[in-house]
């Protein structure tokens, strides 16, 4: 009975659909524009929703994989919750688990919400303080000349 019901399947399909969809938006192209992103915009998004500061930081495929965790784990700490309250243990055969397991996994699953989310918001306002990193390693230093000429022609 358990394992055909809504809340096995409809989890599952509603990983599959953010996770393709973070594929079929692919990682955006680099942005070579001097614009600098704001790491205190980067945290805001990424607290008003998951992913919403690798959005904002340009990491579409970040963002749909966060979003995607996230949604997985909120999915998975209900039907464990909703298992929890309504165990029967007049009818245990009913259930692949006992009682106390779905007490378990209800609280395991709090915890993945909390880490994905700090993680997305660690990863967007570290993201957007090496925003211009490239740009930054790809200028030449001084003439291309080495230091001991450099000193030589100063004197």
């Amino acid at each position: 009975m358990y394992s055909n019901s809504l809340t096995v399947i409809f989890p599952r399909k509603l990983f599959v659909i953010c996770f393709s969809f973070s594929l079929l938006q692919g990682e955006a192209q680099p942005d070579t524009s001097t614009a600098i992103k704001s790491p205190k915009k980067a945290a805001l998004s990424a607290l008003a929703f998951p992913g919403g500061g690798q959005l904002y930081n340009g990491k579409n495929f970040k963002a749909g994989l966060i979003l995607a965790g996230e949604v997985l784990a909120i999915v998975n700490w209900h039907n464990n919750s909703k298992l929890y309250s309504s165990y029967d243990a007049d009818n245990d055969n009913k259930y692949p688990l006992p009682k106390h397991r779905y007490l378990e996994k209800r609280n395991k699953y709090v915890w993945w919400i909390g880490f994905i989310y700090i993680y997305g918001l660690i990863d967007a306002i570290v993201d957007a303080h090496l925003h211009p990193f490239e740009d930054v390693m790809a200028e030449e230093l001084g003439n291309n000349q080495n230091p001991v000429e450099k000193k030589k022609e100063d004197r």
